[in-house]
Order: C-alpha cells, then sequence, then structure tokens
C-alpha cells in the first residue's frame, strides 16, 4: 500500500526584488521539483513596493502535483528596530543599563509602528497590541536598544 502524498512546506528568507534561481532559492525548490524562475518571477513582481534587499520570510507550500503557493511575512523584527535606528547590527553584549553598552534609543512611537507591520502577519492577527509591543520591545533589549517613553 503506498502512502498517501503530502504538501510540502519550504521556509526561506529572500531579499525584496532579488530572487534569483541562484542559491538559496534554486537548490530549495529545485530538489522538490519547482521550477525556480517561476518563482522568482511572482516574488519580485509581489514585492516590488518593498524597498530591495528587505529581507522577506517566505513560506513556499508545494502541492504533489508540482504547483506551488506562497505566503509572505513581515520582514524580522530585528531588521526593523535597526532599520529605524540606522544602524547595520546590533550590540555584542548588550547593556541597556549602561549608556557605552546599547546601540541607540528608540522612542515608544517607534516600537509601536513597527508593531503595527508585525501585525499585519497572520500568526500575529489574533495577538492584542500590548502584546506585540512588549515582544518587540524585549527584542529591542535583547539586541542593545534602549527603549524610552
Amino acid at each position: 500500500m503506498s502512502k498517501p502524498v503530502k504538501n510540502l512546506m519550504v521556509k526561506l528568507i529572500v531579499g525584496a526584488g532579488q530572487a534569483a534561481p541562484s542559491p538559496p532559492v534554486g537548490p530549495a525548490l529545485g530538489s522538490k521539483g519547482i521550477k525556480a524562475i517561476d518563482f522568482c518571477k511572482e516574488f519580485n513582481a509581489r514585492t516590488s513596493s518593498y524597498q530591495p534587499g528587505t529581507p522577506v520570510p517566505v513560506y513556499i507550500t508545494i502541492k504533489p502535483n508540482r504547483t506551488f503557493t506562497f505566503e509572505m511575512k513581515s520582514p524580522p523584527t530585528g531588521f526593523l528596530l535597526l532599520k529605524s535606528l540606522g544602524k547595520d547590527k546590533g550590540m555584542g553584549q548588550p547593556n541597556v543599563h549602561n549608556t557605552s553598552g546599547t546601540l541607540g534609543e528608540l522612542s515608544l512611537k517607534h516600537i509601536y509602528e513597527i508593531a503595527r507591520i508585525k501585525k499585519t502577519d497572520g500568526r500575529h492577527a489574533t495577538l492584542d497590541m500590548q502584546s506585540i509591543v512588549k515582544s518587540v520591545v524585549g527584542v529591542a533589549k535583547s539586541m542593545g536598544i534602549n527603549v524610552v517613553p
């Protein structure tokens, strides 16, 4: 008796407007029997409104008949925090109690705007804004970003 064929799930993080059949997209999809160029064209068209290079998590569902659908999530919280500060990377060993150990300061207004972006994800749609803001503040502190009221 043969096993029923199931959908496959592939998770990738691809720069907005920069999907190409080269690694990591090509090998990840090619090994599953999907033409990477088809995904790249559709992904680049959907991310044309994003700033080029913005990392976008993508969940690709591959059906047994080798067709696919994909769902895009909002950019990672850490990327959004660093972008709002104008920095490239976080602190090696953050210490928000000491000014020399912080990467910078963000106001609650910035944190709220990032939480609004994260709220658009299907995974966060059922959460209230206060929970999402607390999560963003936690990520900010772990990166060495001081949050001020």
